[in-house]
């Protein structure tokens, strides 16, 4: 990718992938789009990731961004998200990998 608009571009198409009650993981973005780490994904995710399904999005250990446990974990019980006794995410049966986005 040339332009960091088309990175911003891919990580948004990668989670608008995520079909609902599944989620992925910023490193599972990163991977998928290549170039940046996981960092770089919930940069983008931050500044551009409003208008996308951005709670199926969570960190590795199946938590959300803390700014937003109340609200993502709303949205995972409505679209029957499997969560763990914890409330955290259960990675192993909601995980989706994000296809590859040719750089």
């Amino acid at each position: 990718m040339r332009h960091p608009e088309d990175y911003v571009e891919a990580v948004l198409a990668c989670v608008e992938a995520v079909p609902a009650g599944r989620v992925t993981t910023y490193g599972a973005i990163a991977d998928a789009v290549g170039r940046f780490g996981p960092r770089r994904v919930g940069n983008v995710m931050s500044q551009h990731g409003g208008a996308v399904p951005w709670w199926r999005v969570v960190r590795a250990d199946g938590s959300p961004p803390a700014c937003h446990e109340g609200t993502a974990t709303e949205h995972h019980r409505a679209e029957g998200t499997p969560l763990r006794p914890s409330g955290k995410v259960d990675l192993v049966a909601a995980f989706f990998q994000p296809p590859s986005v040719e750089s």
